[in-house]
């Protein structure tokens, strides 16, 4: 039985090691391709109708702000239609309503779409809204973000030519550095837009519309099947059928919308939840028709690794399980270097260096974020149980809940998000990643006691990981945590 666990885990740390490589590729690929920036066309003749469409559902915090942000961008007047598609139950719907009439001018229009039932999400919400909308391009901005005043004088140019469909920009962050769990959110963020986005599109391949930050062509979304809830990324889905259907999408990395980062932790679990299972949930639904298409091999082969990349959740905690007993001496290993080395180089090295080379690309203060990226590795190492519970989930074809991730207007490091609504409730994985935690404070111990020394670096991430996704998802959860977490962080402000 040694020799046969031992042969399923070299297997097993060969399929994540691709997916390491695969990280070193995308960061290849964006050296390569970095200064073919998209060039904005001149401006159009005449402005085209622009609709604006704001989904909302209990946002009494944050939506004024983002209602006057798209009431005062720059466009033509006549030209621009903003709708909020309300599903709300609470008193957001009257603060939208006190905003919009504050806001009406002449030559902007203003519809406050409500709903019956909240049906299909998010997804149906925007069907829904489409039907009404009056412009020919569809700008979709969530609640919490602050729709930038240039935003569609620098976007619009691009669907002069007839074959772009989407244009995507870069989210921002208004709260970066309220505290460290939104410093590590915007760590990992930046190496999704910074690296990834714009290695998939300057290369050729496909990527995908972000739910928010980005306008469509209406004719696009109409021609590639509209909004559809039947995964809960239905932005990922509709951008990858409109791929397939020939459209051309745009990623603009200098256009940057700013928008709020979750300060709960079982808020961020929540929403990583969602982006996980949604994901798999289009995995299976257009991954085998993509494969089977007679699109070219680069861009099958960058849809196969991003589409599957979430299941090395599952297989990464089931590797990370035989961590332990590896140490310990219980699996049959010739040369125990020979495992450190792999998981150094091929699975813990490549989401560092992934994010080095995203805070290295900023503009500047990245030598200060630097070390936030080795944290950021252990915090995602921390929701590998979060997370795989999101890839079984998805696997099973069963519709899942969109629970949408709260905010709070929240930008100042003083301010706070104690005793008001919407909290986000403790994820039911929080004491399998306490249990975690203890584990690999085990294998430190191992590691240790045993001159394993070369070990202890990817351990010590498992165990700094578990302990503070696990523990913080639980204290946030408790009684006294409002009064005991505020005075923690002002003691901490600089003076």
């Amino acid at each position: 039985m040694a020799h046969v666990w031992t042969a399923f885990y070299i297997l097993l740390l060969a399929v994540l090691s691709g997916y390491g490589l695969y990280r070193y590729a995308l960061v290849w690929l964006y050296y390569r391709v970095r200064n073919r920036r998209p060039i904005a066309p001149p401006d159009p003749a005449e402005w085209p109708a622009v609709t604006i469409q704001i989904p909302v559902y209990n946002e009494r915090y944050v939506i004024e702000r983002a209602i006057r942000s798209a009431c005062e961008v720059d466009y033509p007047s006549g030209r621009l239609e903003i709708q909020l598609l309300d599903d709300s139950t609470d008193d957001t719907s009257t603060i939208i309503a006190r905003t919009m009439a504050q806001c009406r001018r002449p030559g902007l229009t203003l519809t406050h779409l409500q709903r019956d039932q909240r049906l299909h999400f998010k997804a149906g919400a925007l069907a829904e809204a489409l039907t009404t909308a009056r412009g020919e391009l569809i700008a979709v901005f969530d609640a919490d973000f602050v729709v930038p005043r240039d935003f569609l004088k620098r976007t619009v140019p691009f669907f002069s030519q007839p074959a772009v469909g989407m244009v995507q920009t870069r989210w921002g962050h208004v709260n970066t550095g309220y505290s460290f769990l939104t410093r590590i959110q915007s760590v990992l963020l930046d190496g999704h837009f910074v690296i990834e986005q714009v290695a998939r599109h300057q290369a050729g391949r496909f990527f995908n519309f972000n739910g928010t930050g980005g306008i469509w062509r209406k004719a696009t979304i109409m021609a590639s099947g509209g909004w559809q809830a039947d995964t809960l990324t239905e932005d990922l889905d509709l951008s990858y059928r409109a791929q397939m259907a020939g459209w051309r999408c745009v990623f603009l990395g200098d256009v940057v919308p700013p928008a709020e980062l979750p300060v709960e932790i079982n808020a961020f679990k929540s929403q990583q939840y969602r982006w996980t299972r949604g994901s798999i949930e289009t995995t299976r639904k257009l991954l085998p028709t993509i494969l089977k298409s007679p699109l070219p091999l680069p861009i099958k082969c960058e849809a196969f690794f991003h589409l599957t990349s979430f299941f090395i959740y599952p297989l990464g905690l089931i590797a990370s399980l035989g961590i332990v007993p590896m140490l310990m001496g219980a699996m049959t290993i010739p040369q125990h270097w020979s495992f450190d080395m792999v998981w150094s180089a091929f699975l813990t090295a490549p989401g560092i260096w992934f994010y080095l080379c995203a805070q290295r690309e900023q503009p500047s203060g990245w030598v200060k974020r630097i070390a936030m990226v080795p944290c950021a590795v252990a915090i995602g190492m921390g929701l590998l149980v979060n997370n795989a519970q999101a890839v079984l989930d998805g696997m099973t074809g069963r519709s899942g809940e969109f629970v949408r991730t709260t905010k709070f207007g929240l930008q100042r490091p003083t301010d706070s998000w104690q005793g008001k609504r919407y909290r986000a409730k403790r994820t039911p994985t929080v004491w399998v990643e306490l249990a975690l935690a203890g584990y690999f404070g085990m294998g430190c111990a191992v590691a240790w006691h045993r001159h394993l020394y070369s070990s202890l670096p990817y351990v010590l991430l498992f165990c700094v990981g578990f302990t503070y996704v696990g523990g913080l998802s639980l204290w946030q959860s408790l009684p006294i945590r409002g009064w005991a977490l505020q005075r923690l962080r002002l003691r901490l402000q600089p003076s």
